[in-house]
């Protein structure tokens, strides 16, 4: 069996490489930037870069079932079922790489078809209570419980698809996991070998600097094969080791998006949207390179794959010591990067959050009307004053943007800019925009954050007064990440529905109709730097 779950190794390693490296010579060729190369605001590559790693990921997943199913023919129900719905999957990611879906449509085609897997006999049937023998039947729970595993394991893996390497290296290791795992369940062990291969071929384009994404096509077909096959290897769809194991090495996902759903539902963010506040988001802001949080994250995720490891061979004999083992790495991990801090004074973090909510609520109302404002304005003068408008209202003292061809500079009052805090935001897909919102802050020295994202105003306060200048400036940090999402959105708005470049000298290549005489006269007052009225 060895040599044949080597076999599907090779092949998945093949098929993917070949079809991954075709992809990138058509999409240089064809140049399919504003499809293909679709970029989020949460995302800092400067150059557009191809989201369809995917492909190859699935066209490798589809040669190695072919031969796995003919070789395990008597199981050909099973194993087809799980072919169709993880493609299904892989299908709903790739339109949205190819077209946004938005939050909520991709989520009800999740649940369709993790319904759908339900019906065609993958399902967990069974619950047993961990460290006894007791079985529970589900009988209709069954339904909710194969739908929220499968779901769960689709985002999981799509939520931690924020750094180069990082999603693919921890789906390998849990490939690594389900061909041990699915030893008694052929067709899952062959499985996951040829998406061992697979990803292997992935990472050799997808490591720090990436030359691809697998994108939320790859990103969902991977965390939806990972909870079939897991359901598949486990004894009668029942909950034991076959399931538990994966979790282990799905801790750090488990762990981030646990507290990000924490996090925004402290400060009335929306549960669903994209931020900088991830894991791997704070390892960046600490200092450490893109290579440098992959490897961090691969030496906690492979830790913990020895535990799932562990877990699956003595059949949870030993889980309390194994979790218990787990938790100690996490505090330790927490400590040692600083994650921890503000652990131990929940009530302050708390009631900080929660003062903060209306005027999250404010912010996001304001940016929803500044992104809607791209394609009504008929200049870039006009949307830069309305971007002005709405951080005057959110109490940011300056104001700069900086274009393709020139900057501008809005200030309330003139400051000397020793005790200014400043957030600047690259828009994600070009070199030199960005925009940066500074804001006073009681205190003689802050750093100035001008990183790929708006970085924490934090510096060394021996004046007793660290607390209120750390709240203020994390608030700030916040509002001007909502700010400058609803800017991008409006930018590329207005570049749409234009067809013209972000520059502020584009009206010079338009008809004097489009342009009014106001915004000649409104040029001065924004290149002298003149005071906000």
């Amino acid at each position: 069996m060895v040599g044949q779950l080597l076999i599907c190794g090779l092949l998945g390693f093949s098929v993917s490489f070949g079809v991954i490296l075709m992809t990138l010579r058509l999409w240089r060729r064809v140049k399919f930037k504003s499809a293909m190369g679709r970029v989020d605001f949460h995302h800092s590559q400067i150059a557009p870069i191809s989201r369809l790693g995917g492909i190859g990921l699935a066209a490798a997943f589809i040669f190695v079932a072919t031969l796995s199913l003919t070789v395990f023919g008597n199981q050909l129900s099973k194993g087809a079922s799980i072919v169709c719905v993880a493609l299904a999957m892989f299908g709903l990611g790739l339109w949205d790489d190819l077209y946004a879906l938005g939050a909520k449509r991709k989520l009800f085609g999740q649940l369709i078809i993790a319904t759908a897997a339900y019906f065609l006999g993958i399902s967990i049937s069974q619950f047993k209570i961990p460290l006894t023998d007791q079985i529970i039947d589900l009988g209709f729970w069954s339904w909710l419980a194969t739908v929220f595993w499968i779901v769960a394991m689709t985002n999981l893996i799509n939520l931690i698809d924020g750094v180069d390497g990082l999603a693919g290296g921890i789906s390998l290791m849990l490939m690594l996991l389900m061909s041990v795992v699915g030893a008694g369940t052929g067709y899952v062990s062959f499985l996951a070998a040829g998406m061992v291969g697979a990803l292997l071929a992935f990472l050799r384009f997808n490591f720090p600097p990436a030359k691809i994404y697998m994108g939320d096509g790859g990103a969902y077909f991977l965390g939806c094969l990972i909870g079939l096959l897991t359901i598949a290897s486990s004894h009668k769809g029942t909950i034991v080791a076959a399931l538990l194991a994966p979790l282990f090495v799905l801790a750090l996902p488990i762990l981030d998006t646990s507290l990000a759903i924490v996090r925004r539902g402290f400060l009335g963010l929306p549960l669903f949207r994209a931020d900088r506040g991830h894991i791997h988001h704070r390892l960046l802001e600490s200092g450490l390179s893109r290579r440098g949080v992959v490897l961090v994250a691969y030496a906690f995720t492979v830790f913990f794959l020895g535990l799932g490891f562990v877990a699956f061979w003595w059949r949870n004999q030993y889980l309390p010591l194994v979790m218990g083992g787990g938790v100690l790495v996490v505090l330790l991990a927490a400590g040692w990067f600083n994650f921890s801090r503000e652990w131990f004074v929940v009530g302050r973090v708390l009631g900080n959050s929660l003062s903060q909510r209306s005027e999250i609520q404010y912010a996001l109302a304001q940016t929803r009307w500044l992104a809607m404002e791209g394609s009504r304005c008929q200049s870039l003068i006009d949307l830069c004053e309305d971007t002005v408008f709405v951080a005057r209202k959110l109490g940011f003292d300056t104001v700069r943007i900086r274009l393709e061809d020139d900057e501008r500079t809005w200030q309330k009052n003139p400051t000397d800019g020793n005790n200014l805090c400043l957030f600047r935001h690259k828009l994600t897909g070009q070199r030199y925009c960005f925009v940066e919102l500074g804001v006073i802050c009681p205190t003689d020295s802050v750093n100035i954050g001008t990183g790929d994202s708006a970085k924490d105003c934090v510096s060394d306060y021996s004046n007793g007064n660290s607390t209120e200048s750390e709240d203020i400036a994390k608030k700030f940090k916040i509002l001007s990440e909502l700010l400058a999402e609803g800017w991008a959105k409006a930018l590329s708005s207005w570049k749409k529905q234009h067809q013209l470049p972000a520059r502020f000298d584009v009206r010079r290549t338009m008809s004097p109709m489009d342009y009014s005489q106001s915004l000649v006269s409104a040029l001065p007052s924004a290149q002298n730097n003149e005071p906000i009225s």
